[in-house]
């Protein structure tokens, strides 16, 4: 190892989740490495973290629908850092619409983004990760995966997918030191949620806090400790309550 810090990759960095997943990663001394579509959304983000405490904060815009860019930003980490303590998969799509008539195109979109580019991103970082060992894989799944709800078909089974693939990680690269976990939480209050505000407002949802809270957990637990999925349901009187 060439380098003392711990290194970060984070997906989806750009804004809701990811964006505060970064911000509290560079609180807490990570070199990082954001990617996202690009644009001002990410160099924000990049801006941000630098505020918050990031000493050493690259960015890589990337369509991670597309595996060409996987593979780029798999490439530009390494290159940047040598090493991978965290990978956090973020970026992920979703649409709601009643079965019947649900175009492909969506369908092949959620499973590229929310699948494709998650195994392809373990995969690729996998020798990095090990190397790196005790190291951390967190996704962010959803409580749809478990108890999913009308017109969410193909997001629920995409996530439930992406739920699995942690589990399948765990089984055959924890014993070396990489452990994968899917945190699955109902809704969170970020602009991917905003479809739904009618139904649920948005003080009564998830924040995007807590979510980043349980991330810094992950990375503070002995490799000994492999937590596979994390549930988080908002408050009320169902235990599966999105």
């Amino acid at each position: 190892m060439t380098r003392a810090r711990r290194a970060a990759l984070v997906t989806g960095a750009s804004r809701g989740i990811g964006r505060e997943i970064a911000g509290r990663l560079a609180e807490e001394g990570f070199d990082l490495m954001l990617s996202a579509r690009g644009g001002d959304a990410l160099r924000e983000a990049a801006a941000e973290c630098g505020k918050r405490g990031g000493t050493h904060v690259r960015t890589v815009p990337a369509d991670m629908a597309v595996e060409d860019d996987v593979r780029r930003v798999i490439d530009a980490h390494r290159t940047a850092y040598g090493r991978l303590d965290l990978l956090v998969l973020s970026a992920g799509v979703g649409s709601a619409v009643p079965l019947g008539s649900y175009p492909s195109h969506r369908f092949d979109r959620q499973f590229a983004v929310n699948v494709r580019a998650p195994f392809l991103l373990i995969d690729g970082c996998m020798e990095l990760l090990r190397h790196t060992a005790p190291a951390r894989i967190v996704a962010i799944s959803s409580i749809a995966g478990q108890a999913p709800e009308p017109r969410l078909a193909a997001y629920a089974a995409s996530k439930a997918a992406l739920t699995a693939l942690c589990e399948a990680v765990n089984t055959e690269a924890s014993a070396d030191g990489v452990a994968a976990t899917a945190i699955c939480p109902g809704y969170v209050d970020t602009d991917m949620s905003a479809w739904n505000h009618d139904r649920v407002p948005p003080a009564e949802m998830i924040t995007s806090g807590d979510i980043a809270e349980l991330v810094i957990t992950m990375t503070r637990l002995s490799p000994r400790a492999v937590v596979p999925y994390l549930p988080v349901v908002r408050t009320g009187s169902q235990l599966w309550r999105a």
